[in-house]
């Protein structure tokens, strides 16, 4: 549903047929007397050129002969790529280590602005839009709304978070303290004047166990109630879990439920929408966004989701609507059963080294989605738990779940 899959399916062909070059130490023979016929180099290290089919066995081979990998490059990424010359000018391996992930190189990053206005002192701005995003027979109430910041210095970027203090004092006569809510606009806001901030909010509502009475959540309900020129006391930004890469040509998984959609709209936005009038950024990796909802009517910005699909082969969508789609056992379709369906391309996509996976949302949803990715992992005799461990290290594994 709403996809791309034919550019996806080329890219990841492409990627298989490419070679890598393993830098291993430590080599000897086993017990048969099986070696690789490679020079050693000074360092002590050797390089052996492997097709991305055979990856996985020449891992083994490599263990079974007492060997470690210390780097893995694809031909034609600077590294050599015959195994018999021995390659001078690249560094030492104890200089030159490299996860078995293959991310590349750490760049410098830009400074990330974070906490320029504090719970004590926050931003007061005016609320100058808002409007609903569940279209009429969904479930439940959420809103997009958004903020004047012209009177300040606050400034963010994708994937960061505010702060929102709401009104008045709770049952101990105390201040409410402050709820962070994930930004939904680019950090040139919605108006492309870099002067506004948007949220996507969800009223908070539940029948208590106890009493039976209808409880409302205090912060969701101020925002959801708020009308334009209303006052709002922000503080932040804050998080540097969720920022998009530098890389313009980084490709980029996103799994949502519900707002959990709030930092993605911010990625698709820059990376889609905002074309000439944002020349500093040209986006030219691909995206996939898998979505779960319980209903059509609750595909939060389904419009705008949908154009850029239809105007971006670089775009791929797949929605999970647990009330009205199901799961190949009969039962809800949710949004761990969507990323099983396509475990294995997304398993591809992250051998990757320029691949990075956002999770936003439900926290229930994290043990499915481990599931599904370990079993494709498991097909190439990889630890799932490992492997995502390393993917996170490397500041390509993003989780933000509540």
């Amino acid at each position: 549903m709403y996809n791309s899959s034919a550019a996806f399916s080329s890219s990841n062909t492409q990627y298989k047929n490419r070679l890598f070059v393993y830098e291993v130490e430590g080599l000897s023979s086993d017990s048969n007397g099986n070696s690789f016929n490679v020079p050693i180099r000074n360092s002590g290290t050797v390089f052996i050129t492997v097709p991305y089919s055979r990856m996985n066995q020449e891992m083994r081979r490599i263990n079974n002969l007492g060997g470690k990998v210390i780097s893995i490059q694809p031909v034609g990424n600077d590294v050599p790529a015959q195994t018999s010359q021995p390659a001078p000018q690249q560094k030492a391996a104890s200089n030159n280590k490299k996860s078995m992930t293959q991310a590349e190189p750490k760049k410098a990053k830009k400074k990330v602005p974070v906490n320029i206005y504090r719970p004590k002192n926050p931003y007061v701005g005016k609320c100058t839009e808002i409007y609903d995003l569940v279209a009429e027979g969904g479930v439940g109430t959420c809103r997009h709304m958004t903020f004047d910041l012209s009177g300040g210095d606050l400034h963010y970027v994708e994937g960061q978070s505010i702060g929102i203090i709401p009104p008045g004092e709770d049952e101990k006569g105390k201040p409410h303290k402050l709820r962070l809510y994930s930004i939904a606009s680019t950090r040139h806001g919605d108006n492309l004047e870099d002067t506004t901030v948007s949220l996507c909010v969800r009223k908070l509502e539940y029948e208590d166990p106890e009493t039976g009475e209808q409880v409302e959540g205090v912060c969701s309900s101020f925002l959801c109630n708020l009308n334009p020129g209303d006052d709002v006391s922000i503080t932040g930004p804050v998080g540097k879990e969720m920022l998009l890469p530098d890389d313009e040509d980084a490709n980029v998984i996103m799994i949502a439920t519900g707002t959990g959609i709030a930092p993605f709209r911010a990625y698709l936005w820059r990376m889609f929408l905002e074309g000439d009038k944002n020349p500093d950024y040209n986006y030219t990796g691909k995206a996939w966004l898998f979505f779960g909802i319980p209903k059509t009517a609750n595909i939060l910005y389904k419009d705008q989701l949908e154009e850029m699909v239809s105007k971006n082969d670089n775009f791929r969508m797949d929605y999970a609507i647990s009330r009205e789609q199901q799961n190949p056992e009969g039962g809800r379709m949710y949004i761990q059963h969507r990323i099983a369906e396509h475990a294995d391309e997304l398993w591809e996509m992250m051998q990757n080294p320029k691949t990075h996976t956002y999770i936003c949302g439900l926290k229930g949803m994290e043990g499915g989605i481990d599931e599904a990715l370990s079993a494709a992992a498991a097909k190439h005799d990889v630890n799932w738990d490992e492997y995502r461990k390393a993917m996170k290290k490397e500041h390509r594994w993003h989780v933000e779940t509540y």
